[in-house]
C-alpha cells in the first residue's frame, strides 16, 4: 500500500518542470495584470483614506479654532453690550440731569422775570396810588377851602389871619 501511494506523492521531473513553468507563466500574467492594478488600487485607496485622515484632522483643528474664535467674539460682544448698556445708562442720566437743570434754570428766569413784573407793576401801583392820594386830597382840600370861605366873613376872616402871620414873619 505504501508503494501504490508512493507515485502519487512523488512526481515526476517533466511534471515539477512544467509545472514550474505553467506557474511562473501565470505568476508572471497574474502580476502584469491583476497584481498591479490591485495593488495600485489599495496604494490609491490608501492614499485617498490617508488624505480623508488628513482633511478630517485638519478640518477638525479649524473647527476647534473657529469654535474658539467663535467663543471670543461672544464674549466680545458682551462686553461690548455690557459697555454700550452702562454708556446709555450714562448718557440717559446725564440727559435727566441736564434736563433737570434746565428746567431749573428755565423755572428761575420765570420766577425772575416775575418778580421784575411784579415789582414794575407794584411801582405803578404804588404811584397811581400817590396820584389818586394827591388827587383826593386836592379835592378835600378844596371842598374844605370852599366850606371855609362861602360867605364873606369867613373870607375877611383868613385874609386879616393870613396878613397878621405874613406880618409877624
Amino acid at each position: 500500500m505504501l508503494l501504490e501511494l508512493h507515485p502519487l506523492i512523488t512526481p515526476a521531473w517533466g511534471q515539477i518542470f512544467w509545472g514550474g513553468i505553467v506557474f511562473i507563466i501565470l505568476l508572471f500574467l497574474l502580476k502584469k495584470f491583476a497584481w498591479g492594478p490591485m495593488l495600485s488600487a489599495v496604494n490609491e485607496r490608501e492614499k485617498a483614506i490617508e488624505e480623508s485622515v488628513n482633511l478630517a484632522q485638519k478640518t477638525q483643528a479649524e473647527m476647534k479654532q473657529l469654535q474658539a474664535q467663535n467663543e471670543n467674539l461672544l464674549k466680545e460682544a458682551r462686553a461690548e453690550r455690557d459697555k454700550m448698556i452702562r454708556e446709555a445708562s450714562e448718557t440717559s442720566k446725564q440727559v435727566i440731569a441736564d434736563a433737570k437743570q434746565a428746567a431749573k434754570g428755565e423755572a428761575d428766569k420765570i420766577i425772575k422775570d416775575a418778580q421784575v413784573v411784579i415789582n414794575s407793576e407794584k411801582q405803578a401801583a404804588v404811584a397811581e396810588l400817590k396820584t389818586q392820594m394827591a388827587a383826593f386830597s386836592l379835592e378835600i382840600a378844596e371842598k374844605v377851602i370852599k366850606g371855609e370861605l362861602s360867605s364873606d366873613d369867613k373870607q375877611k376872616a383868613l385874609a386879616e389871619k393870613l396878613a397878621d402871620s405874613i406880618s409877624v414873619n
